[in-house]
Formats: structure tokens, C-alpha cells, sequence
């Protein structure tokens, strides 16, 4: 039997239905396990597999690039703890903290709790988001940006603005991110980005999110 080919509007549904599925069940394989990247990597791969047996879908891999890379998905899956609701990100250039990473964001945020009584783990998906990909720059740098070109700013003073935040780039970088930005303005980043050798990705302002806002879709939300 032919599968289907996985859209977007498909992939959002079927999150949907994991978090209730999964947050519902006994996990035995997590009960003890406190390293959040096991217990991402495991939701991860469950997830995959249940869009893979029912439709037709390229599939990535973390340490290759992104989870579903497809032109019409173009979509990386983010699982992390409520506890502290970040991620990490390969770096590519400097200008995904202003422009975006590139690629969509579907993110699933858990509560973890073990019942030693029958040694399983409870998943409670607390959050589960699907963030466009010209949603994914940093808040406060394309907030700050924003206002500066509300005020007919010049180049010389979005490098000034640039300069001051420490980007991980050259002055010929700067003068290129800032004709960019002048020629096309970012869009208001909801993710906030550490600059490191890898990006830092935090989503307490997603989780947070009580305002619909164009480009993010919550499909499970904090009760």
C-alpha cells in the first residue's frame, strides 16, 4: 500500500496525537534516566517512527543536519525538559541570530515523572510548538533591530548596533549583515540565542507564549 506524503498540516496533527498518546503511557526504558539528551533522542525516534510507518517522508538525522529535511517540511525536532526548556544548535553563520536558522522548529517540551512503585517513567507533554522558520531569530536582537530601523537608521549605525552584540563575525561580515538588513528587515525572533561555539537555543518565551502570533502554531499548550 502507498504511503502518503507527510505536509506540514499533517505532521502538526500527528505531534498532537504523540503528546496525547505518549504522555498517557508507562515509559520503562526512561525510568532513572536523568540524562535529557537520552530522553530527547528516545521521544526523537519515536516520533520518526510513527511518520514514517504512515506516510511517505524523508528522514534525517541530528548528527547529519535536520530531522525531516524535505523542501515541504524543512523541519527540525527539538525535545527538551520544562525544567529548563533549551537545546543546542549547530552553528552556520551569525546571521541566524537575526534572520532565523533556516529551517522550521518543532518542539516538544516534557515533564518527566518516575514511579519507583512499577520502576516506569511518565511523560507529560507539557508544550508542543511548531515555530516557522522566520520566527526562529533571537527576541531581543531583531526587537532591538526593529526599533533602530524605525528610527531611519543608517548602515553605520546598524554596525554600531551589531558591533555592540558581540556577534561572532568579521567587520566585512558586519557591513554585508547590515546592507541584508537594511535591504530586507528580519521578522521578530521568539527564541532566544547564546552565542557559543554552538548556538544555544532557550524556549522559555515560546512556553510562555499566551498571544497567537503569525508563523507559530501551539498545538499542546501549558495548562
Amino acid at each position: 500500500m502507498q504511503k502518503t506524503q507527510l505536509t506540514i498540516k499533517k505532521m502538526l496533527a500527528e505531534a498532537g496525537e504523540f503528546c496525547r498518546v505518549e504522555s498517557a503511557v508507562a515509559h520503562p526504558e526512561l525510568f532513572g534516566v536523568t540524562d535529557g539528551k537520552a530522553v530527547g533522542t528516545y521521544v526523537e525516534h519515536k516520533f520518526k517512527n510513527r511518520l514514517k510507518s504512515k506516510y511517505d517522508v524523508a528522514v534525517g538525522s541530528s548528527a547529519k543536519g535536520i530531522d525531516f529535511p524535505s523542501k515541504a517540511i524543512n523541519t527540525d525536532v527539538k525535545v527538551t525538559s520544562i525544567k529548563q526548556p533549551q537545546s543546542s544548535c549547530p552553528f552556520k553563520t551569525a546571521e541566524q541570530k537575526i534572520f532565523g536558522l533556516g529551517y522550521n522548529l518543532l518542539l516538544f517540551v516534557y515533564e518527566k515523572i518516575d514511579a519507583p512503585e512499577t520502576k516506569t517513567a511518565q511523560l507529560k507533554f507539557v508544550d508542543c510548538t511548531f515555530i516557522k522558520k522566520d520566527r526562529t531569530a533571537d527576541y531581543q536582537t531583531t526587537k532591538s533591530l526593529l526599533n533602530v530601523l524605525q528610527n531611519d537608521a543608517t548602515e553605520e549605525e546598524v554596525i554600531t548596533y551589531l558591533n555592540d552584540k558581540n556577534l561572532p563575525i568579521d567587520e566585512i561580515g558586519l557591513i554585508r549583515i547590515a546592507e541584508k538588513i537594511l535591504e530586507c528587515p528580519p521578522h521578530q525572533g521568539y527564541l532566544t540565542i547564546s552565542n557559543a561555539l554552538q548556538w544555544r537555543l532557550q524556549y522559555g518565551r515560546i512556553v510562555d507564549l499566551k498571544e497567537p502570533v503569525t508563523g507559530i502554531t501551539k498545538i499542546v499548550g501549558k495548562e
